[in-house]
């Protein structure tokens, strides 16, 4: 499921300041990464089920590895693990309505203490 109009998608950072901001929201990025693509993640546990909330980014400038690189963020997601297959992220998903909105104030909540350090995305709408 695509948490949209977070603001997060609109954010360019640089990987260290992502790196030291997520994590105090529980968005923590894995050990493993390539040099274009990266991920944070915030496992949370409900009923029993457990949930992963997913803020992706893209390097447009820079190397991830060297740890200097420009990050566009994408829209964050929500999935469900189902073991021992993985995270699903469909929107034939069913999400408590709760856990929709407290991965909503957690990405608000980043998203207020990033704004400020983020670059300007001029992002062209079209008007079809």
């Amino acid at each position: 499921m695509y948490i949209e109009n977070t603001g997060i998608e609109t954010l360019i950072l640089d990987l260290n300041t992502l790196d030291d901001i997520l994590p105090q929201y529980g968005l923590i990025r894995p050990g493993a990464w390539d040099y274009e693509r990266v991920t944070y993640d915030r496992k949370i546990v409900l009923n029993d089920h457990v949930y992963y909330l997913r803020v992706q980014g893209v390097a447009i400038e820079g190397d991830i590895g060297a740890q200097e690189a420009t990050i566009q963020l994408k829209v964050p997601i929500l999935g469900k693990h189902y073991y021992p297959h993985g995270v699903e992220y469909g929107e034939d998903e069913n999400f408590p309505k709760a856990l929709v909105n407290q991965c909503r104030k957690i990405l608000e909540a980043a998203y207020s203490e990033l704004e400020p350090l983020a670059e300007k995305n001029e992002v062209e709408v079209s008007e079809e």
